[in-house]
């Protein structure tokens, strides 16, 4: 019941301003609950000073770049890893080479290293047959009786593969092969 005469009890007080040894203090909770990136580790940080704003008291204002060369320095921070990591993860999920640059240009990964956490050419294979497998695309999927499949629904894989980021002539390929044998082969004779 909101009557004007009780004050409402759940109003919060605002949060108190940062100074030096909070934002220290956020930056090492963030890194030491997640693995992360200079980047994302900048952006959670300039996002805590807008939404906290800085305390006026403090002796200077916040250097942001100090505390996240300082955080990589002692080795709580490195891009590298994160790439290696981040891109090994997405394609164990079945993830193309597109779709990993995106996810690794968001995290604020540099060019040559969203490149070389790509992998090789048998490792972008290898997550298109995950995918395969875990969506039930291709060789793991329906077929008729003829062991076809329907064109409209071997459009529709396609698309699958494309949203995930490999690209069309992968999609194809593993979505025409003829079985599974086939499509473990296909992975295994990737030029490298």
């Amino acid at each position: 019941m909101n009557r004007p005469d009780v004050p409402d009890r759940r109003t919060r007080r605002p949060p108190r301003p940062l100074d030096a040894a909070l934002l220290d203090e956020l930056a090492l909770g963030y890194v030491a609950r997640f693995a992360t990136s200079t980047g994302k580790l900048s952006a959670y940080l300039n996002r805590k000073l807008r939404e906290r704003g800085w305390d006026e008291d403090a002796p200077s204002p916040p250097d942001v770049a100090a505390i996240i060369t300082r955080m990589a320095e002692a080795g709580y921070v490195s891009d590298e890893g994160y790439a290696r990591m981040r891109g090994a993860s997405l394609r164990r999920r079945g993830l193309g080479a597109r779709r990993i640059a995106q996810d690794l240009g968001q995290a604020g990964i540099a060019p040559d290293l969203r490149e070389e956490a790509m992998g090789s050419a048998q490792q972008a294979r290898a997550a298109a047959l995950a995918l395969a497998r875990k969506r039930r695309l291709g060789p793991f999927g329906p077929r008729d009786d003829d062991g076809r499949i329907d064109p409209a629904v071997r459009e529709k894989q396609v698309a699958v593969f494309l949203r995930a980021g490999h690209p069309l002539a992968m999609a194809r390929a593993l979505v025409n092969a003829a079985g599974e044998r086939e499509a473990e082969d296909w992975v295994y004779d990737a030029d490298d």
